[in-house]
């Protein structure tokens, strides 16, 4: 192997493992209001981000060139088709800075959520997306919930709990 190729092999499991930073510039935290902005539509027209207020919001964050971002896509589509009263919304962001490889993914995916692409890493810093796949969980008057960086299989039970938990009402005791 040559010290190039070891070399950047290294590199990528040192950026795989590393630990979450948060503090993207701009980055809105758990408990903040997400800023309104324009999305690009990949597979559909331009939307604003204001526009999905009223119920509640997941998010998910990824790259075409992310193995655990293209893994967990199909949970998602899953989740998105679960049910006909579906109580909350699904969006893709790609952070791919070539918007044709995104596309190529989701057409060969048979993508049916609606995914938009980053501009000037505005989403990826808003949403603090320092690792990917982030999914960020948003309540229906655009608060931040919760932020979870990885890949999970979001239509199994552990994670429609946690979807649950977060977009039920908090009760006072």
């Amino acid at each position: 192997m040559n010290q190039w190729f070891r070399s950047a092999v290294l590199l990528c499991l040192a950026a795989a493992n590393a630990p979450v930073r948060g503090d993207t510039p701009g980055e809105v935290p758990v408990g903040g209001t997400l800023r309104d902005a324009t999305l690009q539509g990949l597979n559909g027209p331009p939307r604003n981000l204001r526009a999905f207020r009223g119920r509640p919001l997941i998010i998910n964050v990824w790259a075409s060139w992310c193995g655990p971002c293209r893994e967990e896509m199909a949970s998602l589509e899953r989740l998105a088709w679960r049910g006909q009263n579906q109580y909350f919304a699904i969006i893709g962001i790609s952070t791919d800075d070539y918007p044709d490889r995104a596309k190529s993914l989701l057409k060969s995916t048979n993508a049916t959520i609606s995914h938009y692409i980053d501009h000037d890493l505005e989403m990826e810093n808003m949403l603090g997306a320092s690792h990917l796949p982030l999914t960020v969980l948003v309540g229906a008057d655009g608060r931040v919930l919760d932020k979870i960086y990885g890949a999970r299989e979001w239509d199994g039970a552990d994670s429609r709990r946690l979807i649950d938990d977060a977009f039920q009402p908090k009760t006072a005791k």
